[in-house]
């Protein structure tokens, strides 16, 4: 599936310079020369105040008559979010300090730079990571975890139900984190609940709902609709005990996460869709910098191109290797439509011992 992000914004072209093996040198520092002004543009930008948010002390009318989605890959749990044409449905019904929701219809726009970041939308490349995620086999067990830009949180849900022992999640707008991020995880620990007590009523093993959504596609001819979850308090839930939940933008919260004691370093980091805008690449290149263990992985999904945005993996990588932090791999190279890519990134010091 192919888009386009309906908004415009300054993109960043390369030369002929930059393509011309006689000329290599010219276009490095043309390279470097647009990455110094990037930052400071970056700087210029108002920047949004980052801060830590509480699961309520009563999450019922969270999930009261909610309807969510199930996707399910392989040998995955099951995950479930809310149902977006749902949730679009009853905007109007749900606290907004940031007015993103209101916003977002009136401009008819998954992305307003600066306001809105992306997060109330599963992007496609959040299922490839899943996918490679079951591919790889990786339980989490004991394992701390960031989703760094995590709009929905499916892939701090997969890792929280898998082992991890702690997760942190982070979007820039603090609505997606209360409206969406907060009740799926607490959606997903209510269905652990139900699975155990269904297990121990009749005696057998986990028993879960047909879904509804595999890899993010929906067949009408096949699936019934979707269900709706009798809300129950799940703040105090063992699960949630583990989660810690972050908005705002990252040169703010970077510093804000590091004031906890001790500071936390993260084994795993996962990042999905956050670099189509190069503005973005100092500061999400510092939280990776900062935050990821000397030993961890930095599990990145992208398309190859953003369309209206500038940014993609090519950029990326050129910013990465510019920057000589981090090495970066391809893991999964998606050949057909707009093409999306999964790559990990490792210390250089790691790979080089």
């Amino acid at each position: 599936m192919s888009f386009c992000f309906n908004f415009d914004i300054s993109a960043q072209t390369n030369t002929p310079e930059d393509v011309d093996g006689n000329k290599l040198q010219s276009g490095k520092k043309a390279n470097e020369a647009k990455y110094a002004e990037v930052d400071d543009k970056t700087s210029a930008n108002p920047v949004k105040e980052a801060k830590e948010h509480l699961p309520p002390s009563d999450s019922r009318f969270l999930l009261a008559d909610a309807v969510f989605e199930t996707v399910t890959i392989g040998t995955l749990p099951p995950l479930h979010f809310l149902n977006e044409t749902v949730f679009e449905r009853t905007a109007s019904e749900r606290e907004d300090r940031e007015k993103i929701l209101s916003c977002r219809e009136e401009n008819n726009s998954d992305l307003i730079s600066g306001v809105y970041e992306g997060g109330l939308k599963v992007w496609e490349c959040t299922y490839d990571l899943l996918e490679q995620m079951e591919k790889e086999g990786e339980t989490f067990s004991g394992k701390s975890v960031l989703d760094l830009g995590c709009g929905a949180g499916l892939l701090g849900i997969l890792a929280l139900k898998r082992g991890a022992r702690q997760v942190l999640f982070q979007d820039y707008n603090s609505t997606v984190i209360e409206q969406l991020t907060v009740p799926n995880v607490i959606l997903n620990c209510q269905e652990d609940d139900e699975v155990e007590s269904d297990s121990e009523k009749k005696g057998k093993g986990k028993k879960h709902e047909k879904s509804c959504v595999e890899k993010g596609k929906e067949d009408s001819n096949t699936c019934s609709p979707p269900p709706k979850k009798r809300a129950t308090d799940l703040s105090k839930h063992p699960l949630m005990s583990r989660c810690h939940f972050y908005s705002g933008d990252w040169r703010t919260f970077l510093p804000l996460v590091l004031k906890k004691e001790p500071q936390p370093k993260f084994d795993i980091i996962f990042t999905s869709e956050t670099i189509y805008n190069t503005c973005y690449y100092p500061a999400l290149h510092e939280a990776l910098h900062q935050l990821l263990e000397p030993s961890g992985l930095v599990y990145l999904a992208t398309k190859s191109h953003y369309f209206g945005v500038g940014g993609g993996l090519h950029p990326f990588e050129t910013f990465v290797e510019q920057r000589s932090v981090f090495y970066l791999d391809h893991l999964w190279d998606g050949a057909e439509g707009l093409q999306r890519h999964v790559v990990v990134l490792r210390f250089k010091r790691q790979k080089d011992n």
